[in-house]
């Protein structure tokens, strides 16, 4: 997949599943924006080693769950490249516990950061999309949509949310011959799964059919192919990357 001068916005992209994506689409020839939220030492050593190998990438520190910021990074993106390709919203946190003992602003957190940062984005870039005629926008959900495991009804909801909103938006925009789909990753090995894949240990790896953990790379090659020509007629969809994890439940 060649994705040689395209513009491609990536939030998230610091670490797991958004830093594999910064690297898949740089290193096939892509103008890459990435957004990270605090960890500017990570941002800044993945964005250097990019410009190393003669690749364009570009990183904005933001909070996504700041809508205003959100359109001021696509401003400059206009204006420095006159459009924008592609938005992947791979920008997640997680704030596990039980319902009872849940705290307000463990649901706000992960709700405001996992769907109202994606809705953030996404609103962003539809105008400039819409001008265009053309864009291509890829959400990363979760199998935590369909198959929450206890303490996560917060992260479900957030990812049930981001998919609904997929759909939704896919009719919206198609007209415009503009496509917006969604991954749904079961476990990854990235640090927001660190806590989990600790806590279940080798049990974890025999409810996955494919006897494995997914690495973050295997993601990121399905979001390269949903935002490339090859899935030129896919929209709406929600394609789920883990392993066969899914099949069971959890």
């Amino acid at each position: 997949m060649n994705f040689e001068g395209k513009v491609i916005l990536i939030t998230g992209g610091s670490r797991g599943i958004g830093r594999a994506c910064v690297q898949d689409f740089a290193r096939r020839g892509a103008v890459v924006t990435f957004v990270y939220q605090q960890n500017h030492q990570a941002a800044e050593e993945l964005r250097a080693a990019l410009a190393a190998e003669g690749r364009q990438v570009a990183a904005y520190q933001a909070d996504v769950r700041d809508s205003a910021r959100a359109r001021e990074i696509v401003e400059a993106m206009v204006q420095a490249h006159g459009r924008i390709d592609v938005l992947v919203n791979s920008a997640g946190i997680i704030r596990d516990g039980l319902l009872a003992s849940m705290t307000d602003q463990m649901w706000e957190e992960v709700l405001e950061t996992n769907l109202t940062g994606t809705f953030n984005y996404c609103r962003a870039v539809s105008q400039q999309m819409m001008y265009q005629r053309s864009g291509v926008i890829v959400n990363v959900s979760s199998t935590a949509a369909e198959f929450a495991p206890r303490g996560q009804v917060n992260y479900a909801a957030s990812k049930g949310g981001i998919e609904a909103l997929t759909r939704a938006l896919a009719k919206e925009l198609a007209p415009r011959n503009i496509r917006v789909n969604a991954v749904a990753p079961g476990m990854i090995e990235t640090d927001m799964s660190k806590a989990v894949r600790g806590l279940v240990g080798d049990r974890l790896r025999e409810l996955i059919p494919l006897r494995r953990i997914g690495a973050p790379e295997e993601v990121s090659e399905v979001i390269l192919f949903l935002a490339s020509d090859h899935a030129r007629y896919i929209t709406g969809q929600v394609l789920r990357v883990d392993g066969g994890l899914s099949l069971g439940g959890y």
